[in-house]
């Protein structure tokens, strides 16, 4: 494991930054050790020679590249020379240390992208978050095994009684002891929270032979072969000699990887055993991830055939009726379209409910008490978008409902905002008020457009600031012949037709 920083006077003028979210559970994986023998980010000596030969500069096999991307503005502060000038201080993304990193190379990859390099040497305590107790090092896990045989099982879903079943048919044949290592950096596939993971995986110890559960800060890098190989490095780090595929293949790192073939349901004696020892009419097949999430968002509890009652109580916990979960609706359009008076009468109508909390956030209100002093710069419009967007997302979090409606003319923020409502577990969807702007001109209540095509208002969107219109928009509608009324009564009878609120009685 990396050593500690203990001299204040190095670190103390040092600059900080905050790497991406899968670039964080890189650092923790070198600094836990279970990326030995790498001690830091890949330099590009480094990253040269693996892409000749496979392995490292030294001749140390290594299967992918390692690295973190830092800003120009950060690049240009730093000289791997100059002693003064070489360390950086990584933080969490609340600005928490949690390492430094010494600067051996800094290159240049993209335009305003920098690679740099160097060893990381832990800084604080280690971190904080749920279930830190499982947080274990390598080092630490290894000493806990028995000798022999270990069968690693990557739980990064919830394990339902077909997987536990192939858990234990794997573990007795091989007479190898379990381990489960569940990935907590982020969320899962099918959008579970690292700690709603955890809890899932813990219901359904009783149905596993004896096992050790170790956290590992695993986060995909948008690259599947990549992910697979680090992976591999990871279980092998662990002490895991044979490797129970669930879906993504591994490989390298010396493991040995089981494939399971596929198990259904026996209805004569309730039993899991291969498919083809089943006649057609006595079998069940395990229920893929979507079929669960609908029963789920519906309110039906899952069968006890397919999933443990103690799994499936967690998983209803963190994944209610959407009638009872937090919800984003989320208007788009051109100013003058009409999605500010939509969204205020759709906010009034839900309140007469009592369903739930409606908080508006209408774009003049946001502008003037979350955003005040940004501009109208595409960086400014972002901003103002996803902090609307991270509002939004929190009253989702605490099964509230959010209504907003800025213009939000670029694509990326509002993918962002879509992506901070489903991560807080609340739904989302969006409204893309497609009047013509022809139309919204005509309206044109702020004298906007006419400032704009006379050249007194410049970035004015539609006019010579581009409106993307979203691909993804769940409902699209045109207000050029449609009253107010009419809007509200389809978005509310999509929202009532989708179970996120129940219909109205009269």
């Amino acid at each position: 494991m990396s050593g500690s920083v203990s001299s204040e006077d190095v670190l103390r003028d040092a600059p900080s930054y905050a790497p991406r979210p899968f670039e964080l559970a890189d650092l923790e994986l070198l600094l836990s050790g279970a990326y030995a023998p790498l001690t830091g980010f890949l330099a590009r000596a480094d990253l040269v020679s693996l892409a000749r030969t496979g392995r490292l500069a030294d001749g140390t096999p290594w299967p992918v590249p390692v690295v973190l991307e830092i800003p120009i503005e950060l690049a240009e502060r730093l000289d791997p020379r100059d002693p003064a000038r070489r360390t950086v201080v990584l933080t969490d993304l609340e600005g928490a240390p949690l390492a430094a990193i010494e600067a051996s190379d800094v290159w240049k990859i993209a335009e305003n992208r920098y690679g740099l390099g160097g060893p990381v040497h832990r800084m604080g305590d280690g971190g904080h978050g749920p279930f830190q107790r499982l947080r274990r090092t390598p080092e630490e896990v290894r000493s806990l095994l028995p000798p022999g045989r270990v069968l690693g099982v990557i739980a990064d879903r919830p394990l339902h009684r077909p997987q536990l079943a192939q858990i234990a048919h794997a573990a007795r044949t091989l007479g190898a002891h379990l381990l489960i290592l569940i990935p907590v950096s982020g969320h899962g596939p099918d959008g579970l929270p690292p700690e709603a993971l955890v809890r899932a995986i813990f219901a359904a110890r009783d149905r596993m032979p004896p096992a050790t559960v170790v956290a590992v800060p695993l986060l995909p890098h948008g690259d599947e072969m990549r992910d697979a190989l680090l992976r591999s490095k990871v279980a092998a780090a662990y002490g895991v000699t044979h490797v129970l595929s669930t879906g993504e293949s591994l490989s390298g790192a010396g493991l040995r990887v089981l494939v399971p073939r596929e198990l259904a349901y026996d209805n004569r004696d309730g039993q899991w055993r291969w498919r083809d020892d089943i006649p057609p009419r006595n079998r069940r097949l395990a229920m893929p991830p979507e079929e669960i999430d609908d029963l789920l968002d519906r309110g039906f509890p899952l069968p006890e055939w397919h999933t443990p009652p103690a799994v499936a109580k967690e998983l209803s916990r963190v994944r209610p009726p959407r009638r009872h979960r937090g919800l984003v609706v989320f208007f788009t359009g051109l100013s003058g379209s009409g999605k500010s008076t939509i969204a205020r009468n759709l906010a009034d109508a839900l309140r007469e409910t009592g369903e739930r909390t409606v908080t508006l956030l209408d774009g003049d209100i946001v502008r003037r008490e979350l955003t005040a002093g940004l501009g109208f710069s595409k960086a400014d419009r972002d901003r103002n978008v996803r902090r609307i967007g991270w509002v939004a997302a929190e009253v989702g979090r605490h099964r509230g409902m959010a209504v907003a409606c800025p213009i939000a003319p670029y694509e990326a923020a509002r993918a962002a905002v879509r992506r901070m409502a489903v991560e807080a577990g609340a739904g989302f969807v969006l409204v893309h008020v497609a009047t013509p702007l022809e139309v919204c001109e005509r309206r044109d209540r702020k004298g906007l457009y006419a400032r704009a095509r006379a050249g007194q208002l410049r970035g004015m969107t539609g006019i010579d600031d581009p409106y993307e219109e979203p691909l993804d928009a769940e409902l699209t509608l045109d207000t050029t012949t449609m009253s107010v009324a009419e809007a509200v009564e389809v978005v509310l009878g999509h929202l009532v037709e989708n179970g996120w609120v129940e219909p109205k009685l009269n």
